[in-house]
């Protein structure tokens, strides 16, 4: 390690240390029942002896979601392995956690474990990694911590980012950090980049080429249970011959758009049902009111209230039922989009073949982004009032709403691929059996 990375990471452990009473409060938040803290810091069960692990660090739910065909390839491609998936945030957990119980999911209940990630101060993540002793590290899109991931070199762990991204906000923030980044970067063993410009950017941070490669974007090899395919079926003919939408992922400053956009397409369909589906389970009670204020009746899913004939307002405040829920509209709004958080995922309604809309914030998702509007497979809006618009014109003209449906499907299906490329070089990475 070079003079200025090495001070490079001393400076940044130094600055964990004096912001950890904010970590700490943090990490009290993102906690699940009966889960002990101090796994924060590493100290984990150690593993057995002649136990091989493969280790998936996902930062939140949508990473996970995102993960979930990497997940069932490596249970189908390496049984022999332990797949242990940390995550940052409780949702994500949560969303493991349901993975390893649902038949279909992947690997059979108990084969999937899951972790909180250490903080990334330098005893926690040696600790973390030489407890774990796993054959193998991926870190999914943009999750790099210097800390673990000099833990992994020095325990002579390979260590694979996957699905790797980069917006031009991120990577902004992190050239900034220049000796920091490099040092990172070179402990990772391989890159699998989603795009030419996301490579260049990992690049451009230190990332040798001869160790990165474009595969491809990996949420483009979806996967759609049957069981979410059921649960879609069962709620669309409920639901009968009315007019719905979807708004899945919404955050806040959004959702208030999006229900302004719902009362003037009413006025012209007053039976028009949207199904409000937010981001994070801590907000579900506060969107609930949100829709109260706004003189919007309300059914809660979670409540296994059904929405009636008058009912304006389906609230989705439930846990890994996104699919399902988009697979039963008519149209899909994709959230984090008309608020500056960069966007979701526009292939999972896609894939189902539900026309997609989405507003103009898609800085995580320009790649997805531009080769759905190439296709004409996307309806972008400018904001709520664009969006009521929108809604309003597609629900009047069935041939495109399946023009748009065919167009996004044969997204998905034309560019599938980068599953398995990544399998081949995670193959190459594993130790000789």
């Amino acid at each position: 390690m070079g003079r200025s990375a090495a001070w490079a990471r001393r400076a940044y452990s130094v600055a964990l240390y004096l912001l950890a009473p904010l970590a700490w409060k943090r990490v009290w938040r993102e906690q699940l029942p009966g889960r002990p803290r101090r796994e924060r810091l590493g100290l984990i069960p150690p593993s057995g002896e002649g136990e091989r692990a493969i280790w998936l660090h996902c930062a939140s739910v949508g990473e996970v979601q995102a993960a979930r065909p990497l997940i069932a390839a490596l249970g189908e491609r390496w049984p022999g392995y332990r797949l242990v998936i940390t995550t940052m945030t409780a949702t994500g957990a949560q969303r493991v956690l349901a993975l390893s119980e649902t038949p279909g999911e992947g690997r059979a209940s108990g084969v999937v474990s899951h972790h909180f990630v250490p903080l990334d101060f330098p005893g926690a993540a040696r600790r973390f990694v030489d407890r774990l002793r796993p054959a193998l590290a991926i870190f999914f899109e943009t999750e790099l911590w210097p800390n673990l991931l000099a833990a992994c070199d020095r325990a002579a762990v390979p260590v694979a980012v996957v699905n790797g991204r980069l917006s031009p906000r991120a990577f902004h923030g992190y050239r900034r950090l220049g000796p920091l980044m490099h040092d990172a970067l070179s402990h990772v063993s391989w890159l699998a980049a989603k795009s030419a410009q996301d490579a260049e950017r990992f690049r451009a941070l230190g990332m040798p080429a001869e160790r990165s490669e474009v595969v491809g974007s990996l949420k483009f090899d979806i996967a759609v249970d049957a069981d979410a395919r059921r649960v879609s079926e069962r709620l669309r003919t409920r639901l009968g011959d009315r007019s719905v939408w979807v708004a899945g992922s919404t955050h806040p400053g959004e959702d208030e758009q999006l229900l302004e956009a719902h009362a003037r397409l009413r006025e012209h369909l007053p039976g028009a049902l949207l199904v409000l589906v937010p981001r994070h389970p801590r907000r579900f009670e506060a969107v609930a009111e949100l829709c109260a204020r706004a003189g919007l009746s309300v059914a809660r899913r979670s409540r296994d209230e059904w929405p009636d004939d008058n009912t304006a307002v389906y609230l989705g405040d439930t846990m890994g039922e996104l699919l399902a829920l988009y697979g039963a509209a008519d149209l899909a709004f994709v959230g984090g989009s008309l608020v500056p958080i960069g966007g979701h995922n526009l292939l999972e309604p896609a894939a189902l073949g539900v026309p997609v809309l989405t507003g103009p914030e898609l800085a995580n998702f320009l790649d997805v982004a531009e080769v759905m509007r190439e296709a004409e497979a996307l309806i972008k809006v400018a904001d709520g009032e664009a969006l009521s618009d929108a809604l309003g014109r597609l629900f009047a003209d069935t041939p495109e709403r399946r023009r748009l449906a065919a167009a996004g499907r044969s997204v998905v299906a034309d560019n599938r691929g980068a599953l398995e490329r990544t399998l081949a070089t995670l193959a190459k990475l594993l130790p000789a059996e």
